[in-house]
């Protein structure tokens, strides 16, 4: 089988590498000429992966067309926001019988899109049961070094979702399937919103009562928004939902639980996040994110808060007493 794998990033790279020391021929594709050139010369992505080598099976590629041409499987892992620019980029090749694997967790900025619905707008002839996602808690850092590790391949087709978990899975990388789309790409994307609140309250010095908190009633805002949208309540409670979340909001690898952290120590935006060398996908997502739940008139208050310190310059102090002294309620869903 011959997999392309859109993305050279830490993710990208390690899911590259983990299908082609399966066996499988795999295209990694670098958006960047000189990066490609540079993976395919030090055969390992030193910049996001160092000490990781590329099986014999991997080839890089720095065109898009060569590298999905004979691939019968495409990987998106690109930054959500760049996914719709990515797929234009191919929009017109023949899809029939593919079958396309996002990894990137987010929701568009401009539409309110999930990366589903992205990749079905823009690819002609893509149909719904050709299109999957592979999320949970998978840090790239304890992936690539073969960790015991646990996701989840959703897709509206069983089928889909059952090839995309026989192709990937591994004796540590174990993989569970769902057809519930909507729940898994909405509890994957605002996981990284809460896990910003959870690197905020890191950040300020609160304790494990904050995190606790954070994380539990962030859990009750993604079971609502999915809810509103279609989705199941209970995906929440599997892979791409709390378990995701609670690795992404303790983790010292998590980007976004760090850029929490440092806002919490009085450091700005901008300044956080020029200073990063990988994306931080909760940041815009808590824009869109908190606009979608807006405009589905679901409460949010973490995300409502996220957005406010990170878009408004709402103090970080004054955004926990909001948070604490809104009106006292049942506990609930």
């Amino acid at each position: 089988m011959h997999i392309a794998v859109l993305g050279a990033g830490s993710w990208g790279t390690t899911l590259a590498v983990l299908l082609a020391s399966k066996g499988y021929r795999v295209n990694l594709w670098a958006h960047r000429a000189e990066f490609a050139a540079e993976l395919a010369a030090k055969r390992e992505n030193s910049r996001y992966l160092n000490g990781v080598r590329f099986p014999d099976t991997l080839q890089v590629f720095t065109s898009l067309q060569d590298a999905l041409a004979p691939a019968e499987m495409f990987v998106t892992a690109v930054p959500s926001q760049a996914l719709r620019e990515t797929a234009e980029q191919f929009r017109d090749l023949p899809v029939e019988g593919k079958i396309i694997v996002n990894v990137a967790k987010g929701i568009e900025l401009k539409t309110g899109k999930r990366m589903s619905e992205v990749l079905l707008e823009t690819i002609a002839g893509l149909q719904p049961s050709q299109v999957a996602a592979l999320y949970g808690p998978s840090h790239a850092e304890e992936v690539s070094k073969e960790q015991p590790t646990t996701v989840v391949a959703s897709s509206t087709s069983v089928e889909t979702a059952e090839r995309v978990q026989e192709v990937f899975h591994t004796s540590m990388f174990r993989v569970y399937s769902n057809t519930d789309i909507i729940g898994v790409e909405i509890a994957g994307s605002v996981k990284n919103i809460i896990a910003i609140a959870a690197g905020i309250s890191d950040g300020i010095g609160y304790g494990d009562n904050a995190k606790a908190a954070i994380i539990t009633r962030g859990l009750a805002e993604m079971s609502r928004l999915a809810v509103s949208l279609g989705g199941d309540p209970m995906t929440v409670s599997g892979l791409s939902g709390i378990g995701d979340l609670v690795v992404t909001c303790l983790s010292r690898h998590s980007r976004n639980r760090y850029v929490g952290e440092e806002i919490g120590r009085g450091r700005s935006l901008e300044d956080v996040v020029s200073h990063m060398n990988m994306v931080a996908e909760g940041v815009l997502t808590s824009k869109a994110v908190y606009e979608l739940s807006k405009a589905r008139g679901v409460e949010m208050p973490i995300t409502q808060a996220v957005y406010e310190m990170l878009f408004e310059g709402k103090p970080v102090q004054q955004a926990t007493l909001e948070l604490m002294t809104r009106e006292p309620k049942k506990e609930g869903y």
